[in-house]
């Protein structure tokens, strides 16, 4: 005999949108594991068992409609709203837990009041949740009515990973995917390889899709998944106690931790600009391991108003690369002379330029992805009151190519702080020809927050993505060099003036990836859109 829901069953399912309590626990337990994961706390072995709990949670989600009488409840998947709206508050929860820093730098370095502040970091939080509400979305599309459906477990680890394609390509904010976790984990990064990080990514997917499959399959069933899963997770995460012998470097570069706090622009006198340069230009000549010859220097993307076209900053650099026989690249800004109209003003870019042994300024790289609202601002001509949110946000020009400078055969592929979270942005550059990476970035603006880490977790597995030596130089740290396993094998002090020798070496082969860039997510994606094709065509389930 079929009933409605009872007194004390409605009572059992009591919860918002009618979404029953265990499920909204898990979707919190699951936020917080994702925190984990990731600098600094950096629990990384957490990453294989975060997700579970969200896919637990969205797939027993809710009461049916009627039960039988004395029947005990069996929850079924959210249905679609339901299950975005768990999935995206999980989102929410994680980037406001991993992405908090964006607060500190919103209030003490663009000049927002505090509640402003927070507001920025609340609707961005907003924002870039929905990716999170997609995923639990397509995930409860795909299971329908069944708490156990394989098209929505076998689906899960493929939509994750379209999922983290389109936060890269659509929103342009790829900042901690979830492969990043795995960096130190060298034989399982090596996947990336073939896959870029989108494959490891997958990986940790499977793993956690077949634990929660642990907790919604009968109890006869449930203890073999439970250690087939749990030992997968064991066996992959054991590859992080494997260290491969030393990567062979041949060459020496000098890289120049600046450590220039960020000021005011009137804070930066003729008298102090030119103290720090003597400073700089002192500490590349003669760096604190002694004088020794480097293939080449560089300084890092700062705060400090560094104009390439300054013919003062230009004689500085001339003479370290003069006085050290190097070749010198430095982060400055780029500018190029304005036309003869007089309505169009100079404009400026975010640049990195070479300067031959001889003094000569012979190239610069000008960086192309811009970050939106520091050095930009989205949809100016539509709302010109957006430039008055910050008083430090810039007004950049974007590059046009990610093609490597060349130092007298040498191609050093050059990318600028933010650009290091785009997997394919870096690849592109390794494509062209270059033979080493070099990261110039200033790391400033994080503070003491766990962003600095996070950044450099990223940066190093553009490195094992394309089998490629990178030199990472920043302005407050962390300066490094990192080899192509992704393992910081030289770093410097964290906030110290300073300069670290960094080894490396010149690597002209190129991986699958480099040749052939994200097709592994784009395939993901595809397998995504077929099985929801697939369900909304044919209604039974499997």
């Amino acid at each position: 005999m079929l009933m409605t829901r009872s007194p004390d069953a409605l009572c059992y399912s009591c919860g918002v949108l009618g979404i029953h309590r265990s499920a909204w626990l898990l979707v919190v337990a699951s936020a917080g594991l994702q925190i984990l994961i990731f600098p600094l706390p950096g629990l990384y072995v957490l990453s294989w068992v975060a997700l579970a709990p969200l896919i637990v949670g969205l797939l027993r989600a809710r009461l049916p409609e009627t039960l039988q009488l004395a029947e005990s409840p069996r929850l079924l998947p959210a249905g679609p709203l339901q299950a975005f709206v768990l999935a995206y508050s999980c989102g929410i929860v994680w980037y406001g837990g991993t992405c908090y820093w964006i607060y500190d730098t919103m209030h003490r370095y663009g000049g927002l009041q505090r509640p402003v502040a927070l507001l920025i970091l609340f609707l961005f939080c907003l924002y870039l949740a929905i990716y999170h509400g997609i995923f639990g979305l397509l995930v409860c599309v795909l299971a329908g009515q069944s708490p156990f459906s394989r098209r929505a477990l076998l689906g899960a680890p493929f939509l994750w990973v379209a999922v983290e394609l389109a936060r890269t390509r659509i929103t342009g904010f790829p900042w901690n995917l979830l492969g990043i976790a795995q960096v130190g984990n060298v034989p399982l990064a090596g996947v990336a390889r073939a896959t870029g990080v989108y494959g490891i990514s997958f990986e940790i997917m499977l793993v956690n899709t077949a634990l929660a499959a642990a907790f919604l399959v009968g109890r006869e069933r449930r203890n073999m998944l439970l250690v087939a899963s749990l030992s997968a997770a064991a066996v992959l995460q054991a590859g992080s106690l494997i260290k491969p012998a030393a990567v062979p470097a041949d060459r020496t570069a000098l890289l120049v931790q600046e450590n220039i706090p960020i000021l005011e622009g009137s804070d930066w006198t003729k008298e102090y600009f030119e103290s720090t340069l003597r400073d700089l230009t002192s500490l590349s000549s003669n760096p604190p391991e002694g004088r020794r010859q480097f293939d080449l220097i560089v300084w890092p993307e700062s705060p400090a108003p560094f104009y390439t076209s300054d013919p003062i900053f230009r004689e500085h650099i001339s003479n370290v690369a003069r006085q050290t026989r190097a070749w010198v690249v430095v982060g400055g800004i780029g500018t190029t002379n304005a036309t003869t109209t007089t309505q169009q003003a100079m404009q400026v870019y975010n640049s990195a330029a070479l300067v031959d042994p001889t003094g000569e300024w012979v190239a610069r790289y000008d960086k192309v992805h811009l970050v939106p609202f520091g050095e930009y601002v989205p949809f100016k001509k539509a709302f010109p009151f957006m430039d008055m949110l910050t008083k430090e946000v810039g007004d950049f020009q974007r590059g046009v190519s990610h093609a490597p400078l060349s130092a007298e055969g040498t191609k050093l592929g050059i990318f600028i702080c933010y650009e290091s979270i785009f997997p394919d942005e870096v690849r592109q550059s390794v494509a062209k020809g270059a033979e080493v990476l070099v990261n110039i970035s200033n790391d400033g603006w994080y503070g003491d927050s766990g962003a600095y880490a996070q950044h450099l977790n990223q940066t190093r597995m553009r490195s094992i993505e394309n089998d490629r030596w990178l030199l990472s130089a920043t302005n407050t740290g962390v300066t490094a060099s990192i080899d192509p396993y992704g393992r910081t094998v030289a770093r410097a002090e964290r906030k110290v003036r300073t300069a670290l020798a960094a080894p490396y070496a010149l690597i002209d082969r190129t991986t699958f990836y480099t040749r052939h860039g994200d097709w592994f997510a784009y395939v993901c994606a595809i397998i995504s859109l077929g099985a929801l094709l697939t369900r909304f065509a044919f209604r039974r389930e499997l």
